[in-house]
């Protein structure tokens, strides 16, 4: 009788039938519990954030300081006064009064600022050749880099008085006619115009292609620090800005993908440059502006207030000369 009872309890292969029952339960718990998960998800929560300080998530900022080494300035005679010269495009001209970046860094260094700006101009090339149907090529980083190696200026004074914008002529003049044993400090200042030119941002066959954003900037750098070795060079990076999509709709630049990486590609290209070239690298991209803040940084999609201005010169001089 006993084994007749056992028979009924086990299946062929000796396993009690109470032992599937039980795993089978399981299994339906599980399910049901993350069918109701499921649905909470979609459905979506509300979570309090009333007792969250913003203030307590920090953004990383990616500045790379390099100090001079000491063989860079052997037989230079240092006058004992700070002078920087600023080249950029908008960045640097949209406010060239005090209130914009050249003066707001002289205002917290009390160096003397020279604005090398010009505006609407990029850092790569746009022709591998300079093509007069596209003047602004002249005034690209690469050409004024190598203009400066160079000492030869003809080219862009002769191209500046075709701009009805005087601050062509002016710059250029100002650039032209500084003594480059006086300069302390280069900075490299553009906004994230190239990226939204359609730059490329490197060629894997030609790191120094000056058609591409990664290899204008290291030539540049390059025939400067050839030329000039005891000059400080600080690259600083654009700051967050807007682009219009394919559909005509202005969405975040980090999320816009033109054909030659989104906006922080270009920002890596910058940061990749300076560690190879040796130059130090200021992050205006993290922790200056962001969806969040935008509005109270940005004058339109790209360029920036005085508020913003002051902000980076602050950074500036505490990344650079440790001034608070």
């Amino acid at each position: 009788m006993a084994n007749n009872r056992n028979e009924n309890i086990r299946d062929e292969g000796g396993i009690p039938k109470w032992v599937h029952i039980l795993v089978l339960s399981l299994i339906a718990i599980i399910i049901v519990v993350a069918l109701v998960r499921l649905a909470i998800w979609n459905k979506g929560r509300t979570i309090d954030t009333s007792d969250v300080d913003a203030s307590e998530f920090e953004v990383e900022v990616l500045d790379q300081i390099f100090t001079m080494p000491a063989e860079k300035l052997e037989g230079h005679e240092d006058d004992g006064k700070e002078t920087i010269l600023v080249l950029g495009n908008d960045a640097v001209t949209y406010d060239s009064a005090e209130t914009g970046i050249c003066g707001q860094i002289a205002d917290k260094i009390g160096a003397t600022v020279i604005n090398g700006g010009f505006a609407s101009s990029n850092i790569a090339l746009k022709n591998s050749q300079y093509d007069d149907s596209y003047k602004l090529d002249r005034f690209s980083f690469y050409n004024v880099a190598s203009s400066i190696a160079s000492g030869d200026f003809s080219g862009m004074k002769e191209t500046a008085t075709s701009f009805d914008d005087y601050s062509y002529t002016l710059n250029t003049e100002s650039i032209a006619n500084l003594d480059f044993n006086t300069v302390d400090t280069l900075v490299i200042y553009y906004d994230a115009t190239d990226y939204i030119n359609l730059r490329p941002g490197m060629n894997p066959s030609d790191m120094q292609d000056p058609m591409t954003y990664m290899g204008a900037l290291d030539s540049g750098i390059k025939m400067i620090q050839e030329k000039y070795p005891f000059i400080r060079i600080v690259c600083m990076s654009f700051t967050f800005c807007y682009a219009y999509d394919t559909d005509g709709t202005l969405k975040n630049g980090d999320r816009v993908d033109f054909g030659n990486g989104k906006l922080t590609t270009y920002l890596q290209h910058m940061i990749d440059t300076c560690g190879d070239t040796g130059v130090s690298f200021v992050d205006n991209y993290y922790g200056t502006i962001d969806e969040g803040n935008s509005s109270d940084y940005l004058l339109d999609n790209i360029h920036v207030n005085q508020a913003c201005n002051e902000h980076i010169a602050a950074h500036f001089a505490e990344a650079i000369y440790g001034i608070n």
